[in-house]
């Protein structure tokens, strides 16, 4: 028996897209607790979009049916970003990249990255002032972009690091405009937008292409980082390697997705802990505790309890990824009804993560909730921060060894409290979630 899916009323030809573009987040949560399970969006005259809430339901489009859905229009935009990587690539050559790209988020191998992430750490707090307001945010993502060309690529890009987010942040702001309209203009167009668009994608190429060039031409192809095995690589059938432009499109998705989405989420944390006092005191006794005065290293992160739950919750909260998207490419079933090809299937991390069906109180910060069986009471996909399925987040691991280590080295030097006392902060859902106009942050020297 199929269920009418009803939805909230939208205009006549914009439909549901202007309210949902206006807050995102609310507009979501709000349609959830109105229609249920499955909710229906007109974006445009004739696009549909299904939100689907139901953890169980979520798993058939990740996991059990995922063969029946490709990628939705914003990771199809994403494309003039990243080009055909990891992330937007789809059937084989997806299942191929991630084979070749696995071993560089071994558990073994991103323990040997700790180092860095610990001494980056402590290199962007060397021009740390006490009692300076900084934007946190900013700091975050100078230090995560630090991290992943070190890490991943051997090299490090101060010289143009701030041209480089820069480059990025248009980026994302143009993927995200485009993926929420309904209205299509080309490239070719030179629109302002369109223009700083391909200025800041000039830019990244021009880096990614010298990065490649370079090891190219010093015949150090070998070397054991990400970039290293993209260039080793060859082909199982036919022996031949990567063109310069498949390593630029993995290169580019690791460079953007790799230190963005960390950035916020120690940004986020910063700015949970200055609102809850309670939790950053255990935080420090357990810095205390485990650490003394040395700096953290990665045997230490089982060890650091509290602050591997304060990720976690944040996460809940905050989720870098907070939305995805499918498209179904053949008529497919799903908790009883049928979807059509070309109908897109809207699965919000945000919403499920705040949802009471699984959390008591879902919008406290709690990170002792963690602590409890919660993950084995509650379905699967009611907490997915990195998604799931075959395309679960390929650097989840490194990622969360990363905000663990960059928590705990900053946490030990300094406490990182609101510029003002009545800040208001709110979340910026683009292709990543963010805190809207930057963190700014007051410092204070832990004695």
């Amino acid at each position: 028996m199929h269920k009418t899916i009803s939805g909230p009323k939208g205009l006549p030809i914009s439909g549901n897209l202007l309210s949902f573009r206006r807050n995102p987040l609310q507009f979501i949560q709000m349609a959830a607790k109105e229609h249920g399970d499955v909710v229906l969006f007109r974006f445009g005259p004739k696009r549909k979009v299904y939100l689907l809430t139901d953890p169980d339901q979520i798993k058939e489009v990740l996991v059990t049916k995922q063969a029946s859905f490709r990628k939705a229009k914003g990771l199809q935009v994403a494309k003039a970003v990243v080009g055909d990587g990891i992330l937007t690539s789809e059937g084989n050559k997806h299942l191929r990249q991630r084979r070749l790209m696995q071993p560089a988020f071994h558990r073994e191998r991103i323990a040997a990255y700790g180092d860095v992430m610990v001494r980056q750490a402590a290199s962007l707090m060397a021009d740390w002032k006490d009692g300076e307001v900084r934007d946190i945010h900013q700091d975050m993502m100078k230090v995560t972009l630090a991290i992943i060309t070190e890490t991943m690529f051997g090299k490090s890009v101060k010289e143009n690091a701030d041209e480089i987010r820069h480059a990025i942040d248009v980026g994302l702001k143009y993927v995200a405009n485009k993926a929420s309209s309904f209205i299509d203009i080309p490239l070719s167009v030179p629109t302002r937008n369109n223009r700083r668009f391909l200025e800041s994608n000039e830019l990244l190429d021009k880096v990614i292409y010298s990065l490649i060039d370079e090891r190219r031409r010093s015949g150090d192809t070998g070397r054991g980082d990400l970039l290293g095995m993209l260039l080793a690589a060859r082909d199982e059938d036919d022996g031949t390697g990567m063109t310069d432009e498949q390593v630029r499109d993995e290169v580019m998705t690791i460079f953007v997705a790799g230190h963005e989405t960390t950035a916020n989420t120690m940004s986020w944390i910063f700015y949970l802990l200055s609102r809850h006092t309670e939790a950053e005191q255990k935080l420090h006794a357990e810095l205390a505790a485990v650490l003394g005065d040395r700096l953290p290293t990665v045997a230490d992160i089982p060890h650091l309890t509290y602050a591997n739950l304060i990720v976690s919750e944040t996460l809940r909260l905050y989720p870098a990824a907070w939305m995805i998207n499918r498209e179904a490419i053949e008529e497919v079933e799903i908790g009883g009804h049928t979807y059509q090809p070309g109908d897109t299937l809207m699965m919000s991390q945000y919403a499920m993560h705040r949802d009471e069906r699984f959390y008591d109180d879902p919008e406290a910060f709690m990170p002792e909730r963690f602590a409890t069986d919660l993950l084995k009471r509650i379905p699967a996909f009611a907490y997915f921060p990195f998604g799931g399925g075959p395309r679960v987040c390929i650097g989840n691991n490194f990622a969360l060894m990363e905000a663990a280590l960059l928590l705990a080295t900053i946490a030990q030097r300094f406490r990182l409290r609101l510029a003002e006392p009545n800040q208001v902060v709110a979340p910026e859902p683009l292709v990543t979630l963010r805190p809207k106009n930057g963190l700014p942050m007051r410092l204070e020297m832990r004695r």
